[in-house]
C-alpha cells in the first residue's frame, strides 16, 4: 500500500478495500485481455488496433438490411462497364456457355437394366428433355431452357440470389408437349409485405423498415422470405411488381405467397438460387459485394486518366484582351456553320473556335496564348493492373483470366487458368444441383406421369426415383493453350486408369464422347474409299490407316 491507500484506510477502511478490489480486479482483467489473440487481431490495447471500431450481429442485420443498396451498386457497376462487367461476363461464359446440357447417368445395376437397356432409356430421355428445354420453356415466352439458365446465374451474381417459380401452363403447344414452365423473378420482388392481411406484424428497431418481421405464428419474413418457429423456409413473398418501379400501373403493388414445396409431389415450388455465407442466412449478396467501393475508384480513375488524355490531346488557344474594340472577325467565323459549337450570330461573336489551316486576325488589344497541360499517365498501367490483382483475388479470379491477357509464361498462364477453372467447375456444380437438377427432375416427374418416359418404380419409391433422375450436366471446356501437351496428358492419364474417356472428352471439348463414338463410327462408315486423313496419297487400304482398318474391323 502507498501513502494514500494508508491515508484512504485510515479515514475510511470501507474505501480502502474498494480501491483494493478494484487493483486486484484490473490485475486479473488485464491478464485475460492479454492472451492469445489479444495480442494480435483482438487487441484493444495496441494504437494500432484501437481506432479499429468493428461490430458484427446477426446475418440479418449485418446483411439482409443493406441487400438493396448493395444490388443497386452491384448493377450500376456492371452497366458502367470496366472490371465488374468482365468478372461477371466472364463467369457466364466460362460457367455456363451456350447453356448446360443434360447426361442421363443411370447405375444400371442398382435398376436391373443391362447397359444397352439403360443406354436405349438415356437417349430417349436426353431427346424429349431437349424437346422441352430448346422451346420457349419460360413463362413470358420469350426464353428457352438455356436462356434460362445464364438469365438465373446474371441474376444470382449482380444481385445475391435468383428467383424461379414453378408454373404450368394450359394452353398446349404443337412443338411442346409438355405443361411445365419457368417465371424468373427479380431479386427486388422478393420483399416483405407491408402489411399481412389485417394480422399484425412485429417489427426489430435494430433492422432496416420492411426488411424483417415476426410472424404471430412464431415464424418470421425476411427480405421475402418466410421462415417458421424453427428457421426452416417454408414459403417465399413476391410483389407483383419491382418495388422501386415508377411505370404507370393502375395496379396497386400487393404480394404473393407461394410455399416453398409442393405438398403434392414434393417438388419445388420455387427455385432459389443462392450461396450463403453464414448460417441463418436466407439470403445472398451480390457477388460484386467485396470489391464495390475498390472498383468504383478504379473508374473513377479510369475517367479522370480518360478526360486529362482528352484535355492533352487538345491545342488549346487563349485570347487575351488589353483593351480597344472586339474583333470583327472572330475565330469561329473560318468554321463551317454545322462544325460550330455556338450557332447563333451573338454566340459567334463572343466566342472562339478554331479549324484546321485557318488564319485569323485578331482585334485591336487581343493576343493569343496556347495552353501545353501535363498530366502523367505512366503509371496508370502498374496501377490498375496492381489492383486488378487485388479485385482478382477477392473474387476468386486470377487478374490474368480477369483482364483476358496471358503475356507470362505457358506455365503461369496455365496455372492461372487452372486456378479460374477450379472456381468455374465449383460454381457449375453448385448451380447445375440448385438449378438445372431441380428443374430437370420436375420435369422427369411429368414426362414419366404422361406416359411419355417409363420408368418402373419412380413413383413408388424414393430410393428409384433418385436412380432415375441421376444425371450429369455437361459445360464448356476450359480450352487449351498448348492443344498438343493438353490432349498428350489427356491420353496418358486415360492409358494408366486415372481418367476416362467420357471425363476427358467433356474437359476438353464439352463434348459428349458416347455421341462422338456414334458419329465417328457413320463417318467411317461412309469414309470407305476415301482417301487416309493422315496420308491423302493414300488409300484407306494403303499402308498407313491399316491399324485403323484393324481397330474397326
Amino acid at each position: 500500500m502507498n501513502i494514500i491507500d494508508r491515508a484512504v484506510s485510515w479515514f475510511s477502511p470501507v474505501q480502502a478495500l474498494k480501491r483494493q478490489s478494484a487493483r486486484v480486479h484490473m490485475a486479473v482483467l488485464q491478464q485475460f485481455t492479454n492472451s492469445g489473440y489479444s495480442h494480435s487481431g483482438a487487441s484493444r490495447r495496441k494504437k494500432s488496433m484501437q481506432g479499429w471500431e468493428s461490430v458484427s450481429r446477426s446475418p440479418q442485420e449485418d446483411l439482409g438490411s443493406n441487400l438493396p443498396l448493395l444490388r443497386e451498386r452491384s448493377r450500376d457497376l456492371y452497366m458502367s462497364g470496366g472490371l465488374a462487367t468482365g468478372a461477371i461476363n466472364k463467369n457466364k461464359s466460362n460457367v455456363l456457355g451456350s447453356g448446360l446440357s443434360l447426361k442421363c447417368q443411370l447405375n444400371y445395376r442398382m435398376l436391373g437394366m443391362t447397359p444397352e437397356q439403360a443406354k436405349e432409356w438415356e437417349d430417349k430421355t436426353e431427346f424429349e428433355f431437349g424437346l422441352w428445354a430448346s422451346s420457349k420453356i419460360d413463362h413470358t415466352g420469350l426464353n428457352d431452357f438455356y436462356d434460362a439458365q445464364r438469365i438465373a446465374l446474371t441474376g444470382w451474381l449482380l444481385n445475391g440470389d435468383s428467383l424461379g417459380v414453378i408454373k404450368y401452363t394450359d394452353q398446349k403447344e404443337l412443338l411442346n408437349p409438355y405443361r411445365l414452365r419457368l417465371h424468373l423473378v427479380e431479386a427486388d420482388r422478393l420483399n416483405n409485405p407491408q402489411q399481412h392481411f389485417g394480422q399484425a406484424f412485429f417489427g426489430a428497431e435494430s433492422v432496416a423498415p420492411g426488411t424483417y418481421a415476426e410472424l404471430p405464428s412464431g415464424g418470421a419474413i425476411q427480405n421475402g422470405v418466410e421462415t417458421d418457429a424453427s428457421g426452416k423456409v417454408i414459403a417465399y413473398w413476391i410483389s407483383n411488381k419491382h418495388p422501386n418501379s415508377l411505370l404507370p400501373t393502375r395496379k396497386p403493388i400487393s404480394w404473393a405467397r407461394v410455399e416453398s414445396i409442393n405438398r403434392v409431389t414434393g417438388l419445388p415450388n420455387c427455385l432459389f438460387i443462392v450461396d450463403p455465407e453464414r448460417p441463418d442466412q436466407y439470403r445472398g449478396v451480390p457477388y460484386l459485394a467485396p470489391v464495390i467501393e475498390q472498383v468504383k475508384q478504379m473508374n473513377r480513375y479510369a475517367d479522370a486518366e480518360i478526360a486529362a488524355a482528352i484535355v492533352n490531346s487538345f491545342f488549346a488557344a487563349f485570347i487575351k484582351v488589353d483593351g480597344g474594340t472586339k474583333n470583327d472577325i472572330p475565330f469561329s467565323s473560318s468554321i463551317a456553320p454545322e462544325d460550330q459549337i455556338e450557332t447563333s450570330l451573338e454566340d459567334r461573336l463572343s466566342s472562339y473556335e478554331m479549324g484546321p489551316g485557318t488564319i485569323n486576325v485578331l482585334g485591336a488589344g487581343e493576343d493569343v496564348t496556347f495552353g501545353d497541360p501535363q498530366h502523367p499517365t505512366a503509371g496508370f498501367d502498374s496501377f490498375t493492373m496492381t489492383m486488378a490483382k487485388l479485385a482478382g483475388s477477392a473474387l476468386d479470379m486470377p487478374f490474368e483470366v480477369l483482364l483476358g491477357v496471358f503475356n507470362s509464361s505457358y506455365s503461369a498462364s496455365r496455372a492461372a487458368l487452372l486456378q479460374a477453372w477450379r472456381t468455374f467447375r465449383d460454381r457449375r456444380d453448385w448451380f447445375a444441383t440448385d438449378f438445372c437438377q431441380p428443374l430437370y427432375e420436375t420435369w422427369l416427374f411429368e414426362a414419366i406421369s404422361t406416359g411419355r418416359i417409363q420408368a418402373p418404380g419412380f413413383f413408388a419409391d424414393p430410393a428409384r426415383r433418385k436412380l432415375w433422375s441421376a444425371a450429369l450436366w455437361i459445360g464448356p471446356s476450359p480450352g487449351q493453350i498448348d492443344p498438343i501437351k493438353e490432349v498428350t496428358a489427356s491420353a496418358m492419364r486415360i492409358n494408366y486408369g486415372f481418367s476416362t474417356f467420357e471425363k476427358e472428352t467433356s474437359e476438353l471439348t464439352g463434348m459428349d464422347w458416347d455421341s462422338n463414338i456414334d458419329v465417328l463410327r457413320r463417318e467411317w462408315d461412309s469414309r470407305a474409299g476415301l482417301p487416309n486423313i493422315s496420308n491423302p496419297s493414300k488409300g484407306p487400304d494403303e499402308g498407313g490407316d491399316k491399324e485403323n482398318d484393324d481397330s474397326k474391323t
